[in-house]
């Protein structure tokens, strides 16, 4: 169950009044508004580090695409030995099955 804190929060009374024509729970509103809220700023936070990235991303992209090409070409079996696994199989309610079946 996840713990609650409170809070005290001055509004304006035509946008309490507002918020009481649309819903019952004004705590459930406003943390409802809340989680929007931070959600929102994330993801602005998140496009304003992608439009600009950290200097030393450039040189973890190199990294990356130098380790790429160093990668044998499309063959799974130089990656991963196909043979050595066991086959194994999801069942709902059950798990992870050995078996194809």
């Amino acid at each position: 169950m996840a713990a609650f804190g409170r809070v005290t929060v001055t509004l304006p009374s035509d946008l309490l009044r507002d918020i009481d024509r649309r819903e019952k729970n004004r705590s459930k509103f406003v943390a409802d508004a809340v989680r929007r809220e931070l959600s929102r700023r994330r993801r602005a936070e998140l496009r304003r580090s992608l439009e600009s990235p950290h200097p030393e991303a450039a040189s973890i992209d190199d990294g990356l695409r130098e380790w790429a090409n160093s990668l044998p070409p499309d063959d799974p079996g130089a990656l991963v030995n196909l043979e050595a696994g066991k086959p194994v199989r999801w069942a709902p309610g059950r798990g992870w099955l050995e078996g194809r079946r």
